[in-house]
C-alpha cells in the first residue's frame, strides 16, 4: 500500500509543480493550440493556449512509478513496463500529431495513414509482448481469453496458438484504438478528460489492490474467487501514478485552462486504460468503469451514422458535450455534471466487480 501511495504522491507533485514550468516553456516557444473552425464559436478564445500538456502527465507517471519501485527495492514487473510502454508509445504518436499542428499552423496534425502506422506499431508490439514473459507460476501479463471481471471461457486460441496470437493482436488493438479515440473525443472542454480519467484510474487502483489481496499466487488455499492476474500490485501502482498525474495536471487544466493535454495526453491516457484493462483481465468491465467515454464515443457514432443514412443530425454537434454547449449550458456546468456521470459509472463498475467476487 505504501508503494501505491508513493506512486500517486510523487506523480501528483511532479505534475503540480512541473506543469507551470512546462507552460512557460511552451509560451516562450509560442506552442499554442489551434481550434477547429467548425467547433463552437466560444472555443475561438482558447486559440493559442499552450498544448502538449500530456508530456507532463507521462513524465509524472514514469517518475511516480520509478519512485515507487526504488522504495520497494525491486525493478518494475513486465506488466508495469508494458502498460508504461503502451502509454508512452501512444503519447509519442500524439506528440508528433500536436507538434505537426503547431509547426504547420493548422488544426490538423499527422495524416490518417501516419497515425494508423504509429498506433499500429505500438499496439501490435504491445499485444505480442503481453503474451510473453511467464513468471515462476507460468502466468503471462495478458491472456488470449476474453475477460469481463476475470478471464472467461471464450478463448481466442480455440484453433491453436498461432490463431490465438493473431486474434489477440486484433482484439487488443481494437481496445487500444477504441479507448485512445474515446479519451481523445472527450478532451473537448477544460478539465473534462483529465477529471474523468483520474476517476477511472482511481477505480483501477482499487481493482489492482483487491486483485493483489485475492491473488491465486498469494493465497495458500486459493478458492474459486481468486484472481489469475500476473502483477496486480504493479497494476495498482501504475494506475495510482496516472491518477496522481491527472490530479496535478487538472490544477492547471481546469477552466479556464492554462494548458491543454493535447493528443499527447489523450492518446496516452486512452492507451493506458486499454493496457490496464487487458493486463488486469477486466476488458469488458472497463466499458462500465469508463462509461462516460463510451457514451461520448457513441454520440459521435450516432451523429455520423444518422447523417449518412438520413441526412439529419441527432445532436446539435458531436461529441455530446458540444451538443450541450450549443444548448446553452455553461462549460463548467457541463464538465462538473459529466464528472458526476463518470463517477457514477466508476462506482457501478466497482460494484459489479465486488459483487462477482462475493458470489463466486
Amino acid at each position: 500500500m505504501i508503494a501505491v501511495l508513493t506512486s500517486a504522491g510523487v506523480s501528483l507533485l511532479v505534475a503540480l509543480l512541473g506543469t507551470p514550468l512546462f507552460i512557460r516553456f511552451l509560451v516562450h516557444r509560442n506552442y499554442g493550440q489551434f481550434v477547429r473552425q467548425d467547433g463552437p464559436t466560444a472555443h475561438f478564445t482558447k486559440r493559442g493556449t499552450p498544448t502538449m500538456g500530456g508530456v507532463v502527465i507521462i513524465a509524472a507517471t514514469l517518475l511516480g512509478v520509478a519512485a515507487s519501485m526504488v522504495l520497494a527495492g525491486r525493478p518494475p514487473s513486465a506488466s508495469a513496463l508494458l502498460a508504461l510502454y503502451l502509454m508512452t508509445g501512444l503519447g509519442l504518436v500524439g506528440f508528433l500529431d500536436d507538434f505537426t499542428k503547431i509547426r504547420k499552423q493548422r488544426s490538423l496534425g499527422l495524416t490518417a495513414k501516419a497515425k494508423i502506422v504509429g498506433q499500429g506499431f505500438v499496439g501490435i508490439s504491445f499485444a505480442v509482448l503481453a503474451l510473453q514473459f511467464p513468471n515462476e507460476n507460468s502466468r503471462t501479463p495478458a491472456s488470449t481469453k476474453i475477460s469481463f471481471l476475470r478471464d472467461t471461457n471464450l478463448d481466442l486460441a480455440f484453433a491453436g496458438v498461432t490463431v490465438g496470437l493473431i486474434l489477440f493482436v486484433v482484439w487488443a488493438n481494437f481496445l487500444i484504438t477504441a479507448w485512445s479515440n474515446a479519451v481523445n473525443l472527450t478532451d473537448g472542454l477544460d478539465g473534462l478528460a483529465t477529471g474523468s480519467s483520474l476517476i477511472v484510474f482511481g477505480a483501477y487502483v482499487l481493482v489492482g489492490i483487491w486483485q493483489l489481496n485475492q491473488s491465486c499466487q498469494r493465497l495458500a488455499a486459493a478458492g474459486p474467487g481468486c484472481y489469475e492476474v500476473r502483477d496486480p500490485q504493479d497494476i495498482a501502482i501504475v494506475a495510482a501514478a496516472i491518477m496522481g498525474a491527472c490530479v496535478g495536471f487538472l490544477w492547471w487544466n481546469a477552466s479556464p485552462a492554462k494548458i491543454f493535454m493535447g493528443d499527447t495526453g489523450s492518446l496516452a491516457l486512452g492507451g493506458a486504460l486499454a493496457g490496464l484493462s487487458i493486463l488486469s483481465r477486466t476488458e469488458i468491465l472497463a466499458a462500465i468503469i469508463g462509461g462516460l467515454f463510451v457514451i461520448i464515443v457513441m454520440s459521435d457514432i450516432i451523429q455520423i451514422g444518422s447523417f449518412k443514412l438520413t441526412g439529419k443530425r441527432v445532436f446539435k454537434m458531436a461529441p455530446l458535450h458540444h451538443h450541450f454547449e450549443l444548448s446553452g449550458w455553461g462549460e463548467v456546468t457541463i464538465v462538473i455534471r459529466f464528472w458526476l456521470i463518470a463517477g457514477f459509472f466508476a462506482a457501478l463498475g466497482m460494484g459489479v466487480f465486488y459483487a462477482e467476487w462475493v458470489v463466486s
